[in-house]
């Protein structure tokens, strides 16, 4: 099984060519402002791709789904899978998502760091074979480059290293854009937007069914 990730198109989704495969996992920020027509318009995009399974976590961009989470999940297509700190499973793979992140200024899904963002962290059940998470793990594709430092989550470090997911998908910061294997865990930054917002990196295609989790990033 093929899975497309994708992560921080802030509204320039319809720019992006996408490779074939079975699950297109966007890890949030659709959007710019999280705004009704924004939210509208990514998920027209998002819902009419061919990949058989389309699976969402909202990011801080995207107001919408938790100032007026009732409208959000209401816009959402039959197709599309949406995931608030919980679980699916596809193909027999279980796969965990959340929007939250280490509190910065007053952003959608902000969690202060310590005990509040931990309570997230601790839903994430031992079985899960994907995280999706929208920010990252501390120290792991997490440095930003105006102060270059890890601004990743601790706590969500220390909750992979005690899961051990095959795959830990996520995005945020932009300049993390990458991949490393680390503890038998794929960390995987698919933000598309570099850090000026221009469209520079490609989706990540990774392929479940292959023993060595052999993985390829797709070109634009």
């Amino acid at each position: 099984m093929k899975f497309v990730f994708i992560s921080d198109t802030h509204l320039k989704h319809e720019h992006l060519i996408l490779p074939p495969g079975d699950v297109l996992v966007h890890a949030g920020d659709f959007s710019k402002r999280g705004t009704v027509d924004e939210t509208r318009l990514f998920l027209d995009w998002f819902s009419g791709q061919p990949h058989a399974h389309k699976v969402l976590v909202a990011g801080n961009h995207d107001f919408i789904a938790e100032q007026n989470p009732d409208a959000f999940r209401a816009m959402l297509p039959d197709n599309v899978s949406y995931l608030e700190n919980d679980s699916m499973e596809i193909g027999g793979l279980k796969i965990w998502g959340s929007p939250i992140t280490p509190w910065f200024f007053d952003w959608a899904f902000n969690r202060h760091r310590g005990a509040a963002i931990r309570t997230y962290w601790d839903k994430i059940p031992h079985d899960t074979d994907i995280v999706i998470t929208h920010g990252p793990p501390y120290g792991i594709l997490d440095e930003v480059v105006r102060n270059p430092r890890p601004v990743g989550c601790r706590d969500l470090l220390h909750r992979m290293e005690q899961v051990r997911p095959r795959v830990h998908i996520f995005g945020h910061i932009h300049e993390g854009y990458g991949q490393v294997e680390q503890n038998g865990t794929l960390f995987i930054n698919a933000a598309v937007l570099d850090v000026k917002y221009a469209l520079k990196n490609a989706p990540v295609v990774w392929d479940s069914e292959v023993a060595t989790d052999t993985h390829i990033v797709a070109g634009l």
